[in-house]
């Protein structure tokens, strides 16, 4: 039975560093399109202590997030053959947004074409198309990838993901803050071993949470302002993440047929760090084990914010090139990756090291 396994790695990460201390000059309003009345001061104070985000990165004007997605795939097809692709996924929520106030969204062609096309592809048969599933969109990349692989239909599939979400988010929200931009990209290939890509789950809670995540007006004074922005209810993203994030985690486990105990590290989606601990807690008592390991979660939201689809594959490139502090995996290592977000959905993998 054929296995899939990662041999490639690669991320873009922006080089405009946004500081907190950069939103001290706005005027944030709440979705009644009322004027907060706490100083910045003690906006932004609250905001890095509940999210742990000190900075974020922003795309400079001039790239689009098809050329950052580029960037990563490059990096991740590094040493091997790119006319061997067999499909080329890219996960995304916006398209190519240009920069400035007021920015569209351009799906056209697909961002997955324009990767191809700017890689150079020249081979008909790699298939390339574009997968919008909210942040989890590049973790459902990899879990398609797998099945194409599993069922004989690839060998090779290189699974991207990419954002801007700096150029959607409404200046006068103080979500604002939350988002990023960049890109991650893995190269996921096929083996005939007892590694890789051991099980995964999938779920979309789309009854009451569909709407936790959408695109609305400005908070802000400015009624006449015709662009549609990321909004978000956090307080209840915040309990679904908590309930439904141990529950995929732990079946993932189960269907490999291991428990959290056989562990290495555990990625999750950087949306908030107090969130994405409170996760790995909950994940522990599902699975009815005391104590929290050192360094079983690494963290990258303090420097690097949310940036969506990204932040998965951007910490899983930063740790394989040993950039990212003591975090590192070693062959025989298991992983398990998690992910929760618009739709709302939810997943999670468990991966062996080969």
């Amino acid at each position: 039975m054929l296995n899939t396994i990662i041999t490639g790695t690669g991320s873009y990460i922006p080089t405009i560093r946004v500081k907190n201390k950069a939103f001290l000059d706005r005027e944030f309003y709440n979705i009644n399109g009322e004027r907060i009345q706490k100083s910045n001061e003690d906006i932004v104070k609250q905001f890095q202590d509940i999210t742990c985000i000190k900075e974020r990165r922003y795309a400079s004007d001039h790239l689009k997030t098809t050329d950052i997605a580029m960037e990563a795939a490059k990096a991740a097809l590094e040493g091997s053959d790119k006319e061997s692709l067999d499909y080329l996924i890219v996960a995304h929520n916006y398209g190519d947004v240009g920069a400035g106030g007021g920015a569209r969204s351009d799906f056209c062609p697909s961002l997955g074409s324009r990767v191809k096309h700017l890689l150079g592809i020249e081979n008909p048969y790699t298939v390339a198309y574009d997968l919008p599933f909210g942040c989890p969109g590049w973790l459902h990349g990899v879990v398609i990838a797998d099945q194409h692989i599993k069922s004989g239909n690839a060998k090779k599939v290189l699974v991207i993901g990419a954002e801007t979400l700096s150029r959607v988010v409404d200046k006068h929200d103080i979500d604002s803050m939350i988002f990023a931009d960049g890109a991650g990209a893995v190269l996921l290939e096929a083996t005939d071993k007892d590694e890789g890509i051991l099980s995964h789950v999938t779920r979309s809670d789309t009854k009451n949470e569909a709407f936790l995540i959408w695109n609305g007006k400005t908070y802000g004074p400015d009624r006449s302002d015709e662009a549609i922005y990321l909004k978000m209810h956090g307080h209840q993203i915040y309990k679904y993440g908590l309930k439904v994030v141990p529950q995929v985690v732990k079946l993932s486990l189960e269907k490999a047929g291991l428990t959290l105990s056989d562990v290495k590290k555990i990625l999750i989606h950087q949306a908030n760090e107090k969130m994405d601990q409170a996760i790995l807690k909950n994940t522990f008592k599902l699975c009815r084990l005391k104590g929290l390991p050192e360094d079983v979660m690494p963290m990258t939201i303090s420097w690097l914010g949310n940036s969506s689809v990204a932040t998965l594959p951007t910490m899983f490139d930063l740790m394989q090139r040993g950039k990212l502090n003591n975090h590192r995996l070693h062959s025989g290592d298991i992983a398990v990756f998690a992910s929760v977000g618009a739709g709302m959905n939810a997943n999670s993998m468990v991966y062996r090291m080969p």
